[in-house]
């Protein structure tokens, strides 16, 4: 069969990757996509996420079965309804289930009312409002955008000030559009973070391995909150009983209150989710796999991808296996200036076959020449699994060692919580 990929990204990157492992699949199309994506065999479209009209008429030409959506911002846009209502099957929520993370008011609204764990909150559209609930809680604070911000619309304010100063940008400087026009002003949460993320269609599902992410720019969880930085899976220091508890108390009550508000939930499920001293709490939902967890979650994927989205989205029970020993884990290349100001053109080393994968998520060919160069702010990902995190980081940073990345940076610690550093 052929499938349809939508999105541009490492996220993407892995997911076709996969899909294309399966004896079952022909071809897989990436729309846009990006041309690192081309060394590992995916065919691209030149047709943008927000094209749905163009996607469709692709997929329908194409004989596509069904389509992969990878993005946030496409699914908030009603993509998966739009394939839909043209007879197309699509995996993703729906607009309106994908509400659960393009509001992230709506989200609090619905934990609040079916009793999931989460940071108390208020939401807001007005500053003086928002300052005098800021000054009143006293920090360290969360001020979020309540929309779509690309990972970027989360400050965790360790002053008054800060926190402020953050509304501010938000509901009075426009800094994030319309994503900033309400924010949600919210706890701080003591604890392990993890991501918890679930194929579901309705309320059956299946959790995969929880993985860790690494979103401040720097070592140390210094500077400023990036797409993502690096990630791991499993969490090998996060209890089973945690992992438990938060498909108890969250993933099932979350899912059943979907249903019960007629927005039945079908795609990946991820919930970021705090291990905290009473018990797993929600960061946040988001309404489709993460970026850069996905690329260490889908490489310990031992069943056929294909197959298993077919099943789902046909309401079968599907086979689903996962590598139950060993870590995987990867770490993201992005461009010098990444999160905020950078520049592109860098030439990149040769994409790494064999133990560690490259995954491409801002990469662009030269004109006339098959010399790869960056074309975004995170821009790939070397990703291997080996027996423990300690050998991972060994062959990731032995393997960066040799790579010139001049104009790139990275962190050199990523997998450390899972050693006490």
């Amino acid at each position: 069969m052929k499938l349809l990929v939508v999105g541009s990204g490492g996220r993407e990157h892995a997911i076709a990757k996969k899909l294309l492992e399966s004896p079952q699949v022909e071809q897989v199309f990436v729309a846009p996509g990006n041309d690192g994506m081309t060394l590992d065999g995916l065919d691209l479209v030149d047709i943008g996420i927000s094209e749905h009209s163009a996607l469709i008429a692709f997929a329908q030409a194409n004989n596509i079965a069904w389509t992969f959506i990878g993005p946030d911002d496409a699914l908030a846009a009603g993509i998966v309804d739009d394939f839909n209502q043209a007879g197309l099957k699509a995996f993703g929520p729906t607009q309106l289930a994908a509400e659960l993370e393009w509001s992230k008011d709506f989200a609090k609204k619905i934990m609040g009312k079916y009793g999931v764990p989460t940071a108390a909150y208020g939401t807001f559209s007005d500053f003086e409002e928002a300052k005098a609930y800021i000054e009143k809680q006293g920090a360290p604070i969360v001020v979020k955008a309540d929309g779509l911000a690309l990972g970027k619309g989360v400050v965790v304010a360790e002053t008054v000030d800060q926190a402020l100063n953050a509304a501010r940008e938000m509901l009075l400087d426009n800094k994030f559009g319309d994503s900033g026009a309400r924010v949600v002003v919210e706890e701080f949460l003591e604890g392990e973070e993890f991501s918890l993320f679930a194929f579901v269609n309705g309320n059956q599902f299946d959790i995969m391995p929880p993985a860790q992410d690494h979103k401040r720019a720097f070592d140390g969880d210094k500077g400023p909150n990036t797409g993502g930085m690096g990630a791991y899976a499993p969490v090998p220091h996060l209890p089973q009983s945690a992992v438990n508890t938060a498909v108890e108390t969250i993933i099932k009550p979350v899912l059943a209150a979907m249903l019960a508000e007629g927005r039945p939930y079908l795609g990946v499920l991820y919930a970021g989710l705090i291990l905290t001293a009473d018990g797993p709490k929600v960061i946040e939902f988001n309404s489709r796999f993460g970026d850069p967890e996905t690329q260490v979650i889908l490489p310990r994927l031992t069943s056929d991808f294909a197959q298993n989205i077919t099943d789902i989205l046909e309401g079968k029970t599907p086979d689903i296996t996962w590598a139950d020993t060993g870590v995987t884990l990867g770490v993201v290349l992005a461009s010098e200036g990444y999160p905020l100001n950078y520049k592109k053109g860098v030439e990149l080393p040769a994409k790494t076959d064999g133990d560690i994968i490259t995954y491409y998520a801002g990469a662009k060919l030269a004109e006339n020449s098959n010399r790869l160069l960056s074309n975004g702010g995170r821009v790939y990902m070397l990703v291997t699994t080996a027996d423990t995190v300690e050998a991972a980081q060994d062959s990731i940073y032995g393997q960066l060692a040799k790579q010139e990345t001049a104009g790139l940076f990275y962190r050199t610690d990523i997998g450390g919580k899972a050693l006490g550093r």
